[in-house]
């Protein structure tokens, strides 16, 4: 199996690295640029289609291991589980809510219309099997099923594309949660087809995010950071299929705790100042992202604090299904511990750093 999930990752990074270049070509084509404004912090036009390389390195990567693992008999597609439909369905999801986005990124939907693309695709991949329906072995009721899977793939298909506002930002964090996955999934009898799809995407992540450090060569857009989204959720939902024990259900959402709690937190602070349930759909800069920026920390800062918050819920997730809550509730700690002891010396060396660059533009002049 190691064998297929070191081909799985290559081959998704050789496809997505390779076929980044050719995004950046497409997007000065089709006009999807994004230009710097209030909202934005980039400064020069930068393309934002880049999205569409994951998505390519994922599907040749994820198609490639399935048809080759099934001739060998490595995967079994139509057992009791009926992966056949469910890999089709997920299929059609991606296909739905890539030409949603693509169209967003060109054009820019308004944000109901891109949440009708969203639950189309989260619906049809319930529709084929993929789904919430079993917890602590007790089957829950139909309707809650079908609430649960759309809302967990919706929630984070936004919660991921909200978050994406930096250079390597949505796409980093996504690369964190996959590798949180991984090893979630190999270590918990978890089906063979999550592993190697999980393995996929972070390939298909990885060959990208070399284009979208800052300073950014191109953006991930809409269609890439949704498509990142809708997978983590649906991945996540095959993933503990076998292993539905409450406590690995959680794993999941405290893999993802960092977009989710963006998320939740701007919906509550936009309904809150907005006082109705429009302004949710209203841009505002009070994510994470932006409030770091605002305490003075550079994109480049701002980013590697978040990785780190990210690697760190994900670890958490980790050792708390592998060793039980107090190993995971003592790591929290110490790390928090950590963090405290150093965080005055970073804020007075990052206050130097501002000064020592104030400085040094005034002298030019």
């Amino acid at each position: 199996m190691w064998g297929d999930i070191a081909i799985a990752f290559l081959l998704a990074f050789i496809t997505s690295f390779v076929m980044v270049p050719y995004t950046i070509k497409l997007a000065k084509k089709v006009g999807a640029i994004d230009y710097p404004s209030d909202r934005r912090v980039n400064k020069r036009p930068i393309p934002r289609i880049g999205g569409i390389a994951v998505i390519i390195g994922f599907l040749v990567s994820a198609v490639y291991l399935i048809v080759t693992m099934a001739i060998e008999g490595n995967l079994v597609l139509n057992d009791s589980e009926n992966y056949q439909m469910k890999l089709l369905g997920f299929l059609l999801g991606i296909i739905v809510l890539s030409i949603f986005a693509y169209i967003d990124d060109i054009k820019t939907l308004k944000p109901w219309q891109k949440l009708i693309g969203q639950v189309l695709a989260a619906v049809i991949v319930y529709s084929f099997g993929i789904r919430i329906d079993t917890i602590n072995e007790v089957i829950i009721h139909p309707a809650l099923s079908f609430i649960l899977t759309v809302g967990w793939i919706v929630g984070i298909t936004n919660a991921i594309n909200l978050i994406d506002g930096l250079d390597g930002l949505s796409s980093g964090t996504s690369l964190i949660s996959c590798i949180s996955l991984l090893i979630i999934f190999a270590t918990n009898e978890s089906p063979v087809i999550s592993i190697i799809l999980i393995t996929a995407l972070a390939g298909a992540i990885s060959g990208f995010l070399p284009f979208n450090l800052n300073p950014a060569k191109t953006f991930i857009g809409d269609v890439g950071a949704q498509f990142l989204g809708f997978c983590l959720a649906t991945i996540s939902i095959l993933g503990v299929a076998k292993t539905v024990t409450l406590v690995v259900l959680v794993a999941p959402i405290l893999v993802l705790a960092l977009p989710i709690f963006d998320t939740l937190f701007a919906i509550i602070r936009r309904i809150i100042k907005g006082k109705s349930l429009k302004a949710v759909f209203q841009a505002d800069k009070g994510h994470l992202h932006h409030r770091l920026m605002r305490k003075g920390f550079s994109q480049k800062q701002a980013v590697t604090i978040l990785y780190g918050a990210s690697a760190t819920l994900g670890m958490f997730a980790v050792i708390l299904i592998d060793d039980g809550i107090w190993k995971a509730l003592s790591f929290a700690l110490i790390v928090i511990a950590i963090i405290a002891i150093g965080y005055k010396e970073l804020k007075d060396f990052k206050n130097q750093e501002i000064k020592s660059i104030k400085d040094r533009k005034k002298n030019s002049k």
